[in-house]
């Protein structure tokens, strides 16, 4: 069975069930186009948080890069008069 067949075949069943609910009053909520839109909800859902995720690991990199370029301009603030000495002795 192919990918096409076995979508046409879960979302009938799905339209199956909401009809047999709906005929009985349980409720008439269950259907493709609710399913649809969950399952969308669902993927924003997803991309929201991994954006969030992404802008938190940018975030810790600049302050990495932030905190490793003060640490190498100190170091050489450091170094400078040892590089000197050694260039004259």
């Amino acid at each position: 069975m192919n990918r096409q067949k076995l979508q046409g075949l879960a979302l009938q069943g799905v339209d199956t069930l909401g009809y047999q609910l709906d005929r009985f009053g349980i409720t008439s909520k269950v259907n493709r186009h609710n399913l649809a839109a969950y399952l969308m909800h669902g993927q924003k859902q997803l991309e929201g948080e991994w954006d969030s995720l992404q802008v938190r690991f940018d975030l810790q990199k600049a302050r990495f890069e932030r905190l490793s370029e003060t640490v190498e301009q100190r170091a050489n603030r450091l170094l400078r008069p040892l590089k000197q000495d050694k260039k004259q002795g």
